[in-house]
This record gives C-alpha cells, sequence and structure tokens, in this order.
C-alpha cells in the first residue's frame, strides 16, 4: 500500500534472507554490489561485507533453524586467478554476516584454465546458491564450466557441511559417465544434450525439504531425492515406448523455442508437424498428442532451423522443407546484426512423412533457404517449386527439385535481396517479401530492396507491390485466399523515432494502403480466417506491451485481445480445415499453443 526507500543497499538484487531465530526482525541483502544486513525490520541498513576478497557478488543463499538457533548464510563472489591461483568463489558465515570465511572446501573446480575447447571460461563461476531452513548445512551451487567432461564441466555441487566439502551430483549428458539426468526427446534421439558449459538461467529449492531442486536451461530438470537422479519437467515416454531415437514423447507445454508453422498433413489429418529454431523439425502421428523428432540418421545437412515445407498433393508423404542453419530471420536478431546470417541452408525431401530427409542435388547456393511452395496445378512428377534464399532471391524449379533457375526480374535491389517469404495464390499470382536490412550494425535501415513484390508470370518478372507504402522493417504477409488484391502486411517501427509499424491492408492489389492496427512498435503479420471473410488476426512480437494476438470481426476497424494467451511473442496464426473453432499459433519462443479461434 506505501513504501519507503531502504537507504543503504545498492546494485541490482540477488536476495534475501529472513533470520527466524529471532523474535526482532533481521534481514539480510545481497546485491551485486555487496551484502547489507537490517537489525530493525528493515528500517535502516549496514554493509556486512568483513572477510570478503572483494564485493562482486555473484550469488546469495541462506537458511535458519530456530530449534538450533542455527543460521548459516552463503555468498559468492567473483571467481578469479591471482597469481596463478583461484580466488574468490564460495564463502560463508555463521555470524549472520558479521563475519565471512572461504567455503571453497574439497570437490569444487578451481581450475584457472580451460581444459578444452568447450569450456565456458577459463575459470569456473559460482553462479547459482541454493539453502533452506529445513537444513542450512546443506547448501547447492551450480556453476559454469572449464571443460566439456566432468570433472571440468557445468554441474551442481552438494555439500551436507556448509561448504566444508562438496560433491557433484549433476550429469546431464549421456555420454558422461556419471549420467543420471532421465532421456529426455533430445538425449535418447541424438545421444547428447543440446549444449552445456554455462549456468541454467533459473534455479529453486523447497524450503521445507531441501532434497527438492528445480533447474531450467533450454529444458526443467527435477530432483526429489536430493540430485542422485534428476527427471525432466517438460517431456515424458509415450505410453509404451522406450526412449530412443524415432520413440514418441508425451509434451507438458515445455519444448519452448521459436515455431514458424504447425501443420496439418493435408493428405493424412492426423499427421501433424512443426517447423522449429534449434530444434529443427518435429512430427505426430496422432494429432499432436505425442511427438517424434529427428535424429542423426534422418535429418538434413542443416539442421537448426525448418522454415517451412511443401506438400506433395498427389503423393501421401512426399513433403519438401525449407531448412538452414541459420535462425530467427526476418526476426530483430538478425536485423539488428546481433546474429550472424553467413550459415548455409538447403532445400530437402521426404518421402515417408518427414521420418527422415535427403538432400536434393539441386544447384542452390548455399544460403538460408526461408520458403518453398509449390505449384498445384504441375504436373506430378514435374512439379513447379518456388524457393526463397536470404540474400539471392527466388529460384523456380519446373522438374520436382532437380534443378533450379534463379528468378529476380524486377525483384528487390542488389544492396537487398532478403528474400524471406513466398507464397503462391489460388489464383497463379506469386508474392514474395523482402525484410529489413542495415549496412551495418547500428546503421539505419536501408530503403533499397525491401517491400512486398508480385509476379503475374510465374516469377519470370517482379512488380513491387506497396509503391504507395514504402515499409523499411516488414516482417510477415499474408493474402486473402478469395481475393489476391486483398493483403496484409506487418510491419515494425523502423527506429530514430519512427512510429510506422503496424497492420496495413491493401484491397486493390497494392495501389492503396491503410494502416488498420497497431497495438505495439513490432507487428509481425495478419492473417486472414479461411472461412470467415471479415476476420483478420493481428500478430505482436519482440516487446509486445499487452497481448500479443488480436481479433477483428469487421475487416480492421475494431480489434479484441486474447487476453487468456500466457505469451505474447506470436508470429503466425494456423488454421484446422476441419474445425472452425479453434487455431494455431506459432511463436517467436514459446513454441506452438492451440486455442479458440475467438477471444
Amino acid at each position: 500500500m506505501t513504501w519507503t526507500h531502504c537507504d543503504g543497499p545498492a546494485g541490482r538484487l540477488l536476495g534475501f534472507h529472513f533470520d527466524r531465530t529471532r523474535q526482532g526482525r533481521t534481514l539480510l541483502a545481497a546485491t551485486e554490489q555487496g551484502l547489507w544486513r537490517s537489525d530493525d525490520g528493515g528500517v535502516s541498513w549496514a554493509e556486512r561485507t568483513r572477510g570478503l576478497p572483494w564485493k562482486d557478488v555473484l550469488a546469495f543463499a541462506g537458511g535458519s533453524d530456530a530449534a538450533r538457533d542455527l543460521v548459516v548464510l552463503y555468498c559468492a563472489v567473483r571467481s578469479k586467478a591471482v597469481n596463478g591461483a583461484f580466488a574468490g568463489g564460495i564463502m560463508c558465515s555463521r555470524d549472520r554476516g558479521e563475519t565471512w570465511q572461504p567455503a571453497m572446501g574439497k570437490g569444487l573446480n578451481t581450475e584457472t584454465k580451460c581444459a578444452d575447447a568447450w569450456a565456458y571460461g577459463d575459470i569456473s563461476q559460482y553462479q547459482w546458491l541454493l539453502a533452506t531452513d529445513a537444513q542450512p548445512l546443506t547448501v547447492y551451487v551450480l556453476n559454469t564450466s572449464t571443460g566439456f567432461h566432468p570433472p571440468h564441466s557445468d554441474t551442481v555441487y552438494r555439500s551436507d557441511d556448509g561448504g566444508a566439502t562438496w560433491r557433484a551430483i549433476y550429469f546431464q549428458d549421456p555420454r558422461f559417465q556419471s549420467y543420471n539426468v532421465a532421456p529426455d526427446w533430445l538425449t535418447a534421439s541424438v545421444g547428447q544434450s543440446l549444449k552445456g558449459g554455462e549456468a541454467p538461467f533459473g534455479v529453486a529449492i523447497c524450503n521445507r525439504d531441501c532434497e527438492r531442486l528445480l533447474l531450467v536451461r533450454n529444458e526443467p530438470h527435477i530432483t526429489h531425492n536430493g540430485g542422485a537422479t534428476w527427471f525432466g519437467g517438460h517431456t515424458r515416454p509415450a505410453p509404451g515406448q522406450t526412449p530412443g531415437p524415432r520413440s514418441a514423447w508425451d509434451c507438458n507445454g515445455l519444448v519452448v523455442t521459436t515455431t514458424w508453422h504447425y501443420y496439418i498433413d493435408p493428405c493424412e489429418p492426423r499427421r501433424r508437424y512443426i517447423a522449429y529454431t534449434d530444434l529443427g523439425f518435429a512430427r505426430s502421428t496422432d494429432a499432436g498428442q505425442t511427438w517424434i523428432w529427428w535424429d542423426s540418421k534422418s535429418w538434413p545437412p542443416w539442421r537448426n532451423t525448418c522454415y517451412e515445407l511443401a506438400f506433395e498433393p498427389a503423393t501421401p508423404g512426399k513433403i519438401w522443407g525449407a531448412f538452414s542453419d541459420v535462425h530467427d530471420i526476418p526476426n530483430d536478431n538478425i536485423i539488428s546484426e546481433r546474429h550472424g546470417h553467413g550459415r548455409p541452408g538447403g532445400v530437402s525431401l521426404s518421402q515417408d512423412f518427414g521420418a527422415s530427409w535427403q538432400n536434393v542435388p539441386q544447384g542452390l547456393p548455399p544460403k538460408p533457404v526461408t520458403s518453398l511452395v509449390l505449384d498445384p496445378r504441375s504436373p506430378p512428377g514435374a512439379r513447379t517449386l518456388y524457393a526463397g534464399i536470404f540474400d539471392v532471391g527466388v529460384f523456380k524449379s519446373t522438374d520436382d527439385s532437380r534443378s533450379w533457375t534463379l528468378k529476380k526480374k524486377g525483384l528487390g535491389d542488389d544492396a537487398n535481396m532478403r528474400v524471406y517469404r513466398v507464397h503462391l495464390h489460388p489464383d497463379g499470382t506469386l508474392f514474395a517479401i523482402i525484410c529489413a536490412k542495415r549496412s551495418a550494425a547500428g546503421k539505419p535501415l536501408l530503403a533499397a530492396g525491401v517491400g512486398l513484390y508480385r509476379s503475374r508470370d510465374r516469377a519470370e518478372s517482379w512488380e513491387k507491390a506497396n509503391t504507395t507504402q514504402p515499409f523499411l522493417y516488414p516482417k510477415d504477409f499474408s493474402v486473402d485466399p478469395r481475393d489476391s488484391r486483398r493483403i496484409l502486411v506487418g510491419a515494425c517501427d523502423a527506429g530514430h523515432g519512427d512510429e510506422s509499424g503496424g497492420l496495413y491492408l491493401t484491397e486493390d492489389g497494392g495501389s492503396t494502403w491503410r494502416r488498420i492496427g497497431r497495438a505495439g512498435p513490432q507487428t509481425f503479420g495478419g492473417y486472414f480466417h479461411p472461412r470467415h471473410a471479415d476476420w483478420i488476426y493481428m500478430t505482436l512480437t519482440e516487446g509486445a506491451p499487452g497481448a500479443g494476438l488480436w481479433l477483428s470481426r469487421d475487416n480492421g476497424r475494431t480489434w479484441h485481445a486474447f487476453e487468456d494467451l500466457p505469451f505474447s511473442n506470436i508470429q503466425r496464426v494456423e488454421f484446422d480445415p476441419a474445425d472452425d473453432s479453434v487455431i494455431y499459433v506459432t511463436t517467436f519462443g514459446g513454441g506452438v499453443w492451440r486455442g479458440p479461434a475467438a477471444p
């Protein structure tokens, strides 16, 4: 109701401990700049750092046992090499912070050089501490690595004597001799964890039971027995499945990374597919109840990201995929030049419903393939396909992807040929969008090349569709399946005070445009409902100030937010041909969500 500023503590807060052994409220606070104690319920604070080698604090925890009048405090200061020897690390106080002593007991990593090329750093940083009131002398610490294999790896250390001795209790990679984390879809499929070296970005402990811990990296791992074994909090084997390559997994909603598309197979609707960043690709044979990830024997040469799929309508199971080892196109990591985009990509073909992929000898340049569409009017066995190639242009194949030809007459500009998405309308009109670009990091966005393009002659020539409405930072577009003159483009603010972002609509093929929606600085796209002529969805991503998904039922005149969707970085809206009442949304970092078609 009312708040008073606490004088004394300075810097970003790391944590509190409330002394439960005394009637008066003795409080401890830790920040990145030191530790403070209050003996009057928080009214006044005094620094308590005597004994610390320096005040660069990384972590803090404590426990109070009133029955034994025992208070044990722990902090970790930044590790340093001093005259070639390890210094800093974990400290302990048993006098409520009056003095601090080293707690770097036997068993911890005190190396001062990298053990191998996979080290996170040349000295281990202890970035998390966990302790409880139930057992103050039991403490856990989580670290960064000095090498891949134990004893150099990132792990969880446990001490039951206040830091005098320690033992490692977490070995996440199946290649480790002491591997004690239950397999999940990734480790069972490929025989290794996604990555290691750094400390988790979130941890927790049950204050009543020090045997129960949770840590979160790309996946959550949980122990109920003090680290003897760990299980995953995100996936478990489907009933009757033995974990291994191509086994199915029951997911509880926590397989969360960027998703570009959610597909329902047009030939066999119980088959579903997700185009992922980092995880690449997943498929389901039971309408999304369980999922199967690819493995080293089935994935294509470019396995970081699947951007798009194209289905052969005459042959069930035949699917082309657009793949890349560059992710996040066209989001701000790429546009701001924070992420490199020089890695390759390509087109691969599956003839078994995505169970395996084969590289197609095609002559495409080794660049990210961000989009792929098939012309269903072309003959089976000699299908026409169009591929969007980032930084190059649009390529066309008329022989089932066996050979390709660059088609860029009138498309983009030599300064910017960042084709991001290609779309073929049922009436034969072909569209391509070129996303934003900077000449260098920190520079303004280029005007050259960027925008929406259209071809009426099967990619032989292109014309710009937004000459009357320039876009500096478009992300995605969609075309009304009933009328190729009705087009939606999602655009973002271009920076430097520009507020041109929003959702734009043309109903005359691009002669005129109007902004019909804006709810934040970065609008990803807009999407027409295939069976409700006036329904338009708007999606926001990267810093949406509120809801990331909106619906207009009156062609953009009024909007209603999906307030119940608990994630705001929304990318695309996908539809179920058999069920008008539900939609699927893909996200920038939050997986795929299924929900009602209207708020």
